[in-house]
């Protein structure tokens, strides 16, 4: 199938503006995760496969926490499509769900708990996951990584 160009140079741009990293959701995230004490790395590079990388990072305890966003990950609950250049967008949308679905076989291959969040999903629920996923990996609660 041939590549389908996007619809406009303007949409180009203004899709490549949107943020990929420090978004609001991740961000708020992060300052609970800090507020209970509990330090991550952020924006670490996923081992093994390059130009993909982990928004939040227990590195100690093999724990990958992502923040996907609704449209570009495809969340069933939110997810749109767009009606201009249909095709393109189809197939760009679908490749993120694969390269998402890929990423986590590979870091749990590896032996690393994977977590993955909507950014529509409450920050306080988030952190509270992340936190006793952390407990159970056996590290204590409060450790610097």
């Amino acid at each position: 199938m041939p590549d389908v160009v996007p619809s406009s140079a303007a949409v180009s741009a203004r899709m490549s503006r949107q943020n990929s990293r420090d978004t609001a959701p991740e961000v708020a995230v992060r300052r609970l995760l800090h507020a209970e004490g509990l330090r991550y790395r952020v924006n670490v590079p996923v081992p093994g496969i390059p130009r993909r990388t982990i928004d939040i990072v227990f590195p100690k305890a093999k724990i990958a926490i992502f923040m996907d966003g609704c449209f570009w990950h495809g969340c069933p609950e939110h997810a749109t499509q767009p009606k201009s250049n249909a095709e393109w967008w189809r197939n760009k949308l679908d490749k993120n769900m694969v390269r998402d679905r890929e990423t986590t076989a590979h870091l749990q291959q590896m032996g690393w708990t994977v977590l993955r969040f909507w950014e529509h999903e409450r920050p306080k629920g988030i952190a509270r996951t992340v936190a006793e996923a952390r407990e159970t990996s056996g590290m204590p609660p409060h450790r610097r990584e």
